[in-house]
């Protein structure tokens, strides 16, 4: 648990990912679209992926991948993330979190 809250703080935006998982692409995706350089961080690529897969079901990312943290805060998984973005929050919480800049 204390390895994912550290590697959650250590930028504005991580994502926790799957290589092979196609919602975690659309969601890096969607950031990178919005001008954003998030920190990605693979499970399936890391030693202690599983480890830290199970600490973010923990925490309640269910699925556990992708699962968005901005500003260090845990914002959610795919469907949270694309429903602040329909709603314009999500470009709000990224200017707040010092991510984006306009």
């Amino acid at each position: 648990m204390d390895r994912v809250v550290k590697v959650a703080s250590q930028k504005a935006v991580v994502i926790f990912s799957k290589s092979s998982c196609c919602m975690c692409h659309a969601i890096k995706r969607l950031f990178y679209e919005q001008g954003v350089s998030p920190l990605i961080y693979e499970l399936d690529e890391d030693i202690n992926g599983r480890e830290m897969e199970r600490s973010l079901l923990r925490l309640g990312c269910s699925p556990a991948v992708p699962a968005v943290f901005i500003g260090g805060r845990f914002v959610g998984s795919a469907n949270t993330v694309m429903t602040l973005h329909i709603n314009g929050s999500l470009k709000k919480m990224l200017k707040d979190a010092g991510a984006l800049w306009l």
